[in-house]
């Protein structure tokens, strides 16, 4: 490897379908052992591992990148993309869409956000004790640069008004308000910043109608907000999934 350059992969939007779609698993088996050929230094995942929001889907993917020898904090991220944490069909079921108690929602959606944090703990955390949870922060240094990833959490709860397909983002203002801090603010002194979240800062963005409707499923509602965080934290690149064609 060059020593004058850092080299990073960013996949996105795998989608897995879990254990019985063998084509699947054995295209990622493929792709992370390409990673681990070419000796990538890093390598960053921008969410929807699952479609479905399996927990078993998030293993499929952590234990593909163990088997290649990648399941390290400092060679890999992973945030959480809405597929992960938001299974549409069941909750768009009777008993699920006329529930009227919005902070039960929250609740469970929080729980689910933790579990997935639990599950990637070891490459959140990097000693695995700390508390896993969004944003984090990883800075690792290489020979020729110090690059800070700043990690946040975009996914949010379905709602049948606000969020009807579960595909709009928003960050929480405890987020934003922890990438603010001074002490965070220091520690990406003379770093290269890259911020990495699932939903895209822009979608389509035309006077099409059917466009701005799709945009509008889409959307990263709070997305000013999050682009001022990211120029006050200096951030060189921004790194997301979740607009995809195919």
């Amino acid at each position: 490897m060059n020593q004058k350059a850092v080299k990073i992969a960013h996949i996105s939007d795998l989608h897995l379908s879990g254990w019985l779609d063998r084509r699947q698993i054995s295209a990622l088996d493929r792709l992370f052992g390409h990673f681990a050929e070419e000796g990538f230094d890093h390598i960053v995942i921008s969410g929807d591992l699952s479609n479905t929001a399996s927990p078993g889907d998030w293993k499929i993917v952590k234990d593909a990148l163990a088997r290649h020898g990648l399941y390290r904090w400092e060679t890999v991220t992973v945030v959480a993309g809405n597929h992960d944490l938001t299974n549409l069909e069941e909750e768009m079921r009777f008993y699920n869409a006329l529930n009227p108690f919005t902070a039960l929602k929250s609740m469970f959606f929080r729980k689910k956000l933790g579990e997935f944090c639990t599950c990637f703990r070891e490459i959140i955390t990097d000693n695995g004790n700390g508390n896993p949870a969004f944003p984090f922060i990883k800075v690792l240094n290489f020979p020729c640069v110090s690059l800070a990833i700043v990690a946040v959490n975009t996914v949010y709860p379905w709602f049948p008004a606000d969020n009807p397909l579960g595909a709009r983002g928003e960050i929480s203002p405890g987020q934003l308000r922890a990438l603010a801090l001074p002490d965070v603010l220091a520690s990406l002194k003379d770093s290269f910043v890259i911020g990495l979240c699932h939903h895209a800062y822009k979608v389509y963005g035309t006077d099409a109608l059917i466009d701005q409707a799709f945009d509008w499923t889409m959307e990263l509602k709070n997305r000013d907000e999050f682009l001022k965080a990211m120029k006050l934290m200096q951030a060189d690149l921004v790194l997301h999934g979740h607009f995809h064609r195919f």
